[in-house]
């Protein structure tokens, strides 16, 4: 008899639950249909942007290669030059359009030219392409003997301190310009941060030639 009643109870509190359930779902049809429609544009939104990233990395891929055939054919077919300049811009892979110009007419000779290119290299992505850019312009400044200038873009990397670029290269590019204009304590000092600070990198070897010889001259 216990038996009886212990399934009876058992089977009425299932019941109970079942019509709770029911009526919760009544009460809440329009807040439940809410939520799984929000639920499924979540996931339709999800979808198109993996998609849409998709296509944007397959189109910069595309740009990409298209940069390099038309930079390594520069000299063979010097109308690349219209075409690289068309593709220039201020995205991803665009900007290296204005790097590889600029570096082609350094290698010409034509620093003007190459200086123009650099100028216009946007400034919004501060990543190695651009320090790159500002490296090669403050090169063509120490050039020019606009050596103010160089030090000046030197400093602002230094200042601005990149995660993503080697700082060994604009210490021992900055500690260079010093030493040409006869500023060799300054000189002295970068070439030993270089040496120290990055003993194992290629200008860190150079940075310790530059010690030496430096110190004989005191």
């Amino acid at each position: 008899m216990k038996r009886i009643k212990r399934k009876q109870l058992k089977e009425d509190e299932f019941v109970s639950s079942i019509n709770k359930i029911v009526r919760f779902i009544k009460e809440r049809t329009k807040e439940l249909v809410a939520l799984v429609v929000l639920i499924a544009a979540l996931l339709l939104i999800f979808a198109g942007l993996k998609f849409v990233t998709g296509e944007n990395r397959r189109k910069e891929s595309r740009l990409l290669t298209q940069i390099l055939n038309l930079h390594a054919d520069l000299d063979d077919n010097p109308e690349n030059v219209a075409k690289l300049e068309g593709l220039a811009g201020d995205g991803k892979f665009s900007r290296l359009a204005f790097l590889l110009l600029a570096t082609y007419y350094m290698e010409k000779g034509e620093s003007d030219r190459a200086q123009g290119y650099l100028e216009k290299m946007p400034e919004g992505r501060k990543d190695t392409l651009y320090y790159q850019a500002q490296d090669l312009l403050a090169q063509i400044h120490l050039k020019s003997k606009n050596y103010d200038k160089a030090i000046e873009i030197y400093k602002k990397i230094e200042e601005e301190d990149p995660k993503d670029h080697s700082m060994d290269v604009i210490l021992f590019h900055r500690a260079e310009v010093h030493e040409e204009i006869g500023e060799l304590e300054e000189a002295l000092a970068l070439y030993k941060k270089v040496q120290e600070e990055f003993p194992q990198s290629f200008y860190g070897f150079d940075a310790a030639q530059k010690v030496r010889k430096l110190e004989t001259k005191k």
